[in-house]
């Protein structure tokens, strides 16, 4: 009586629903790893439905290993499964704060956990229905873009197009210049690949994308940092780690820096510029927040002409995290030797992913949603640096766009306790120390604008300060 009434109440297919049952009863126990599952034509009488609905049901959950078919014998739990605790049933609270706790806290939250700490916009601020567009177009193409894939260098209309919005940044790349990738981090990672040797020596700015954290550490690179300030490194210790650690590269947001929101000024670039080419250094320029900006920042590209920046992006941040596509703009003696790192890591690109790009850019459909998106992240900035500094946190600096508020807390709090104990209440934060090399953004977190409107994050994020203050 109980499956019959969940097969009328809850949500989704009655297929969907059959399977639930299934999976409640062997999570419950009631069906033991090697036990029988109950006949196709008993459990459709039992709950009422088609024999072929729990066909398919059982076939579903055969294929994704809960159950398996024993020839003329019927359906079988699979397997022993793992004795069940508690503890993996919630967030992690006792991870250590280092450059993966933000993506995992973040990656693996519930589906009603607050997120004021991920990098990434709500679903509901993305332009559904031209992705939906998209989808259906691509539907409706030729087998080939959903079955086969992409050349080499990746879908040579969306190349060219990416080349037009580069040239209107000031940025000469022609589209054989420019390689697809799966995503900006891919493009980060073929990168290291041809540049770095275990144990070279790669600068960051402090506090930078945890990630790029992550991603040299995986290389076996030495990480040296050096300061940020709101108009770009430090250029006077920049040059001295120049000297000091001889780097072999330099990776960096242009436009609008992460986590901080700065942006970098001429007169920095320039200097900058010219000290990579003293030193023969080569700068990695992640231009991922390019279309939130206002205002068109420097790009290191533009000044150096592709010769010791290479420019890279991608559209998980503006337009879908599931939609995987990324580039990568450098000089031409390199492409072909990042081609076969490409083909050697992952061989084709994703050309589905390309038309789908490629679709929502040529439509019109980019250029609406980012000049909506622009205004609508501005007032939510306002409204979150007011909240915040009715807490006493301060915003590092007014940025002039994005998703991100840099911020300090009051004296004496640290923001990796606060993190810990938000998590408990099921809001993810980001802890400064997550951005910082050298560990000294202890009182620092960031906020990302777009999802701290809900009001219960600052009610979290109140006794939270209070409990560690």
């Amino acid at each position: 009586m109980e499956d019959t009434t969940l097969l009328e109440t809850e949500a989704g297919t009655l297929v969907e629903r059959v399977m639930q049952v299934i999976r409640q009863r062997i999570s419950a126990r009631t069906l033991a790893p090697g036990a029988k599952v109950p006949s196709i034509r008993g459990f459709a009488e039992t709950l009422q439905v088609s024999k072929s609905t729990v066909v398919e049901a059982y076939d579903r959950l055969a294929a994704e290993g809960v159950i398996q078919s024993r020839r003329g014998s019927g359906f079988y739990v699979a397997g022993h499964l793992p004795p069940l605790s508690l503890a993996e049933l919630g967030p992690r609270l006792d991870r250590v704060v280092d450059p993966f706790w933000v993506s995992r806290q973040s990656l693996e939250a519930s589906e009603d956990a607050l997120k004021p700490g991920c990098g990434w916009l709500p679903a509901s601020w993305l332009p559904e229905a031209g992705l939906r567009r998209a989808l259906r177009s691509a539907a409706r193409t030729d087998l080939t873009v959903l079955a086969d894939y992409g050349t080499s260098l990746g879908l040579p209309a969306l190349r060219q197009l990416l080349a037009r919005r580069m040239a209107d940044r000031g940025i000469e790349a022609a589209p054989d210049q420019i390689i697809l990738t799966e995503s900006g981090t891919q493009a980060i990672d073929l990168l290291c690949r041809l540049l770095l040797e275990p144990g070279d020596t790669v600068l960051v700015d402090d506090p930078c994308y945890f990630n790029f954290l992550a991603l040299l550490r995986a290389h076996r690179a030495k990480i040296v940092s050096v300061p940020y300030t709101p108009s770009g490194p430090d250029i006077d210790l920049f040059a001295q780690a120049l000297v000091e650690h001889r780097p072999r590269l330099y990776i960096t947001n242009s436009a609008l820096h992460n986590p901080t929101g700065a942006t970098l000024s001429p007169v920095v670039a320039h200097r900058l510029l010219k000290l990579a080419d003293q030193s023969g250094l080569t700068i990695i320029e992640d231009d991922i927040f390019g279309d939130f900006e206002h205002e068109a920042a420097p790009r290191l590209a533009a000044f150096d002409g592709l010769e010791r920046v290479v420019h890279i992006g991608s559209f998980s941040k503006s337009l879908s995290a599931s939609v995987r596509c990324g580039f990568i703009a450098a000089r031409r003696d390199w492409v072909e030797r990042l081609i076969d790192l490409k083909i050697a890591t992952s061989f084709g690109g994703g050309r589905l992913s390309a038309e789908l790009i490629l679709s929502v850019l040529k439509d019109g459909t980019y250029r609406k949603h980012m000049e909506g998106l622009r205004e609508r992240l501005s007032r939510s900035m306002g409204q979150t640096s007011a909240r915040l500094e009715a807490l006493g946190i301060e915003p590092w600096i007014e940025p002039r766009g994005g998703m991100f508020l840099w911020c300090t807390l009051p004296e004496g709090l640290d923001a990796a306790d606060i993190a810990q104990r938000a998590l408990a209440e099921n809001v993810v934060l980001a802890p400064g120390n997550a951005f910082s090399v050298v560990q000294s953004a202890s009182r620092f977190l960031r906020f990302n604008v777009a999802q701290s409107t809900d009001p219960r994050v600052f009610t979290v994020l109140q006794a939270a300060m209070g409990e560690c203050g």
